[in-house]
């Protein structure tokens, strides 16, 4: 075990199933760190998905994910799998079995999930950059709390093979960096894209998913626009729902819950794993998901994609906040932590209901804790959405 992961005193790293993998000789991440989700497959380590039955009865991976071996290919050295939340459903990074990675950037609060320990393993400077992954929120919220880079991208734009999944038709490959210019580099990586970025046309403010923010977020948020709209031009306000955020959130929760059933209904029905007080109850509810509510759903989220496809045709991009705050203390009440999901969920289905690109950057700060601003683009956009990433940061 090297001395990252033998070292870290903040639980970001996986123990029972650690492994470390070096770089290619050369490449465009050659000499950068990064660690893995536990759900990526990495070649000769079992995969534990956040619970410890699922690592028993598992078999370790005979090769490892692709979007895992890119990043070795291109030089970078894997340090070691990160802690996710059970399943990798939740939003807190708080496990039953294994506990919560600290927050250096915001002391006592969670790292958001479920990409726990990948934000916090970044956040405190033990890798350079790290996998994640975002099926309602993963990556941006975590990134927002942890005051990193974090991108979920165009949905289907990076393989999942070798990744234990969710719910496939929202599930995507998302990574966090600190640094600007690394997070960049391991995005053409994962991207598969030198092309030249496009150019953002318009700014577009979403003003109903301001108005989910806490009081004072979105105050704390307005210097960020004000740097955005210096590089792209002056906002235009716009509504981005044709009805309450919040009735939006169902077209994503029924599907998903569907789809996770699917997946995994069949183990949990056969091993009977042991989940956590969080996890457990969502596990339940997906098994009763009714096919005609998810059949409704389906359809109503691609009326919602082909209204954000006209919302943000010829280049455009939507800002609006990556959470609806700041962390929450560690261990609150369970009323608490489901007061955040309908809070947070309404602001994050909106990318996974259309399938497209967002970036979490971390241009503000409340109450002395990191809150970040997403920018949203059009499908297929992500290159132009990290372009604008090293330009802010730099600003």
């Amino acid at each position: 075990m090297n001395e990252i992961v033998a070292n870290d005193t903040l639980n970001a790293f996986c123990r029972e199933n650690h492994v470390e993998l070096p770089g290619a000789g050369s490449g465009p991440l050659a000499g950068l760190t990064f660690a893995a989700k536990d759900i990526y497959d990495v070649a000769g380590a079992r995969t534990g998905f956040g619970n410890p039955d699922w690592l028993r009865t598992h078999e370790p991976a005979t090769r490892s994910a692709p979007a895992v071996q890119m990043l070795l290919d291109a030089g970078a050295r894997l340090v070691g799998k990160t802690h996710t939340e059970e399943m990798a459903w939740s939003l807190t990074g708080e496990n039953a079995h294994y506990g919560t990675p600290v927050n250096v950037n915001a002391p006592g609060r969670i790292p958001g999930g479920s990409s726990s320990g990948s934000a916090a393993a970044v956040a405190a400077g033990l890798v350079d950059f790290a996998l994640g992954s975002d099926t309602g929120g993963s990556v941006r919220l975590p990134a927002s709390y942890c005051g990193i880079l974090g991108l979920r991208p165009t949905h289907g734009r990076i393989s999942l093979e070798g990744v234990c999944p969710l719910a496939p038709s929202f599930d995507v490959c998302g990574w966090f960096a600190r640094d600007a210019g690394v997070f960049e580099r391991v995005g053409r990586v994962l991207l598969k894209d030198d092309a030249p970025a496009r150019a953002p046309a318009r700014l577009l403010i979403a003003k109903d998913a301001f108005a989910l923010a806490d009081p004072g977020a979105a105050d704390a948020l307005e210097p960020a626009l004000r740097k955005v709209a210096a590089l792209v031009g002056a906002p235009a306000s716009v509504t981005v729902g044709d009805e309450p955020l919040e009735k939006w959130m169902d077209s994503f929760r029924f599907p998903q819950g569907a789809e996770a059933w699917a997946c995994h209904g069949e183990w949990v029905t056969r091993v009977k794993p042991a989940f956590g007080p969080a996890v457990g109850p969502r596990i339940a509810w997906a098994a009763t998901v009714a096919p005609r509510d998810v059949e409704r759903a389906r359809a109503r989220r691609e009326e919602i994609a082909r209204r954000m496809d006209g919302l943000l045709r010829d280049n455009a991009v939507l800002a609006l906040p990556s959470a609806p705050g700041i962390a929450l203390q560690r261990n609150a009440p369970a009323e608490v932590v489901d007061g955040l999901r309908a809070r947070a969920l309404p602001l994050l289905c909106i990318a996974g209901l259309a399938r497209l690109p967002q970036v979490s950057l971390p241009l503000a700060m409340l109450d002395g804790c990191p809150l970040g601003l997403s920018l949203i683009a059009a499908r297929g956009n992500d290159t132009m959405l990290l372009d604008l990433a090293v330009k802010l940061m730099k600003a």
